[in-house]
């Protein structure tokens, strides 16, 4: 069986629902290749079910820090079933309905290349049929887990076990310091496990500002997590593995050698970093490499974006991408007008949803200085101003702008406290719009809000740039 449409789309996450969705609302026809769960792994085992378990766990932390609220706590049943309601109970009818609702061909299956604009997909049941692009081929399989050899044949769980628990593991070791294993280890502590996490390096968050990831080790300690730094698994063994399923331990424990030191728990953890998705696209069938995929270099009828294209993994720029994407193959088709050039070198939004939250978009202070930028850095605690001081009787947390003195704008925004997280957007937007800072000084936060905070910051500036 064979079938055309102007653009193929091999991979039904969220990336790729938007580049099709774009390119229909341009004039052209679409069909997406899904071969799991239409949504992909930001519905089903990343953002929406970690954000659901860690919302009740950030509402109780507010709560037992106010005088005058009593009895609050977690209930790790009622957790997990509102992390199953987000989850859609890992059912993509609603996700299919909204596909094709949109004008969108939705095709089940393994999709890889098999020519040039040709996607042969391969059914669970053994069929197959053929798809002809009469414009694009876009790739947008999203990212796998990265696993060290070392822990080869354990069974160990990776983000999709850990966002996807069932069973709560007593004892639980999480290897990583970045984003996922910092989320993870606070909903699992959350959950009742006694997290370890074994950290290589001496700080968590690496890439972020040095202040973030000290308050987020902070916080995990008062959650009970116990954090070792410099830590260097050497080997590792589980000899009874058993495949029990998502969400569940893998087996009996897992015992990890630490140098001289052994640690057994009951489940491990790997939050280990991620890579493109592109093993099993068919790139080999016309003549290219994953490498070729990273590069850019690719013919003028095959496209990749989100995770797979090599990007920041993240769905909000993925997302972006594939908007951005999706207009311009319709602009190059006549049927729709071409969109404004975006900006170059926009910056990349990101937010740790731990307690306290971090929120950062932009450079570093490092990053602006190892670029060459002459910078002037602003930075005031989170609870100097009223209403973020409102938020809880005892605010942790940091504040800072970075400042590119010779353009007079904000280059780098880094926000760590109570619900950190609704302050980003308007740094981005001051990034993006490269807003001087002597004109933000008359957006004029209202009182008392935590948006108090670019005040305070912008006073913290000197006079000749504020």
């Amino acid at each position: 069986m064979q079938r055309s449409v102007d653009v193929v789309v091999v991979g039904g996450g969220s990336v790729g629902e938007n580049v099709a969705q774009y390119a229909i609302e341009g004039g052209l026809s679409a069909a997406i290749v899904e071969h799991e769960l239409m949504g992909g792994e930001c519905s089903y085992y990343a953002c929406m079910p970690s954000k659901a378990l860690l919302r009740p766990l950030e509402v109780v932390a507010a709560a037992q820090h106010l005088p005058g609220v009593t009895g609050a706590h977690t209930d790790a049943d009622a957790m997990l079933a509102r992390r199953d309601s987000f989850v859609s109970h890992y059912d993509d009818a609603g996700q299919v309905s909204w596909a094709e609702g949109a004008g969108a061909a939705v095709v089940r299956g393994h999709g890889e290349l098999s020519g040039e604009r040709t996607v042969r997909v391969r059914a669970d049941d053994g069929s197959e049929q053929t798809l002809h692009a009469e414009r694009a081929v876009v790739i947008a399989t999203g990212s796998t887990a990265s696993i060290p050899s070392i822990y080869d044949g354990l069974g160990a769980w990776t983000s999709r076990d850990a966002t996807g628990v069932r069973e709560i593991p007593q004892r639980l070791a999480i290897v990583g310091g970045g984003v996922v294993a910092c989320e993870a280890a606070a909903w699992m502590a959350g959950l009742g496990s006694q997290v370890t996490m074994l950290v290589r390096g001496e700080t968590l968050l690496g890439g972020m500002e040095p202040f973030a990831g000290e308050h987020v080790a902070e916080g995990l300690r008062r959650a009970g997590v116990e954090i070792r730094f410099g830590a260097s698994v050497s080997s590792a063994s589980r000899p009874d593995l058993r495949d029990t399923g998502l969400g569940r331990i893998h087996g009996g424990p897992v015992s990890l050698s630490l140098g001289d030191d052994e640690l057994e728990v009951d489940e491990l953890l790997l939050a280990t970093g991620r890579r493109p998705a592109l093993d099993a696209v068919g790139l080999e069938a016309v003549g290219l490499s994953a490498e070729d995929v990273l590069e850019g270099r690719l013919p003028s009828w095959l496209h990749s974006v989100g995770d797979a294209s090599g990007a920041a993994m993240l769905t909000h720029t993925g997302k972006h991408d594939a908007r951005v994407l999706g207009s311009r193959l319709a602009a190059e088709a006549g049927t729709a007008p071409a969109e404004t050039p975006e900006p170059q070198d926009i910056p990349v939004p990101q937010v740790v949803f731990t307690d306290p939250q971090v929120a950062a978009v932009g450079c570093t202070e490092a990053q602006a200085r190892e670029s060459g930028l002459d910078v002037v850095v602003a930075q005031v605690p989170y609870g100097s101003a009223a209403g973020s001081a409102l938020l809880r009787d005892d605010v942790d947390g940091t504040a800072q702008l970075v400042v590119d003195r010779g353009a007079g704008v904000v280059v780098g925004a880094s926000f760590v406290g109570p619900e950190a997280a609704e302050l980003l957007h308007a740094a981005t937007i001051a990034i993006v719009g490269r807003v001087p800072v002597s004109l933000l000084r008359h957006a004029v936060p209202a009182y008392p809000t935590v948006s108090e905070l670019w005040l305070r910051l912008l006073e913290e500036l000197p006079r000749d740039l504020r």
